[in-house]
């Protein structure tokens, strides 16, 4: 299945519940919609030319979901899931505990998550640490999501790690956070990629899915990073993207104008953390000034 007209009939939500019950039970912040994407990315758009990789897979409930469906299809390649594998007394109170994990000492989640990920352990690798000092030596990338950039820094190292193993034509990129009102870096990156990549799917929470179109070379990587840009180019990049998403026929305006007032309210911000005010206006009463 690589014919990209697929995406627009939202297959993936025609899911069938009882696939993803083993999955379920691995905590997650994904959104229902999200958990049913990753289950179908790996069962149906996958051709198994290339390895899975999961950035920042907290304790494994997305690689969870991607390992259901990459079980289902029976493909032999890994699925690579990179996390520091540490979580603070709110994220466990709030997720792990509320999502049925027994209460634990300390902050340390690697051993959680190898006991939760147990189902499909020969078809996952877990790669502890910081996910900017990662390498990649393990081939072609074929599905790789997303979801660790809580900083310029670290989405313009993993793009540099990642992105040159992408298969033009095949591979997709799934921006976890693309929509979130803290991180709007993510849509930046993807816009100064416009020539590399054509969105294909949003899917609720925040999610926005890219096939790559054309080899990921130097040029590609030099033209891609965030890092150096100006406030006044990183305002026109979000411009551009909400633009062009549009035209694509993405109904992205409510989101992308919240990331455009709360980097208006916080020039120069670099981390999400770092992001205090959220919009709140309508987004017809923003404007550039």
């Amino acid at each position: 299945m690589t014919d990209p007209a697929i995406f627009k009939d939202d297959p993936w939500d025609a899911l069938d519940p009882a696939l993803l019950a083993q999955a379920a039970k691995v905590p997650t912040m994904l959104a229902p919609e999200e958990q049913r994407f990753y289950f179908w990315a790996t069962s149906e758009w996958m051709q198994d030319k290339g390895a899975v990789v999961d950035l920042g897979c907290f304790v494994g409930g997305s690689t969870a979901r991607l390992a259901a469906g990459h079980q289902l299809a029976g493909h032999t390649g890994l699925i690579h899931a990179y996390d520091r594998f540490g979580a603070n007394e709110a994220a466990k109170e709030h997720i792990l505990y509320a999502q049925g994990v027994a209460p634990f000492e300390g902050s340390k989640t690697l051993d959680l998550a190898i006991d939760l990920l147990t189902p499909w352990t020969e078809r996952i690798a877990l790669h502890p640490g910081q996910i900017e000092e990662q390498i990649w030596d393990e081939g072609p990338i074929e599905i790789l999501v997303m979801d660790a950039s809580k900083s310029v820094q670290t989405m313009d190292a993993m793009t540099r790690t990642f992105f040159p193993s992408l298969i033009p034509g095949q591979s997709l990129v799934v921006q976890q956070d693309y929509l979130f009102w803290r991180l709007p870096w993510i849509a930046m990156q993807m816009e100064l990629l416009a020539d590399y990549f054509t969105p294909v799917a949003s899917v609720p929470g925040h999610t926005m899915v890219f096939l790559n179109t054309k080899q990921i070379d130097d040029d590609a990587l030099n033209i891609g990073m965030v890092t150096p840009r100006t406030h006044e180019q990183r305002l026109d990049l979000l411009e551009r993207a909400k633009q062009r998403l549009t035209a694509a026929g993405f109904d992205v305006t409510k989101p992308m104008a919240e990331q455009f007032w709360t980097l208006q309210k916080h020039p120069n911000t670099d981390r999400a953390g770092h992001f205090t005010q959220k919009c709140e206006v309508e987004p017809a009463q923003i404007a550039r000034p």
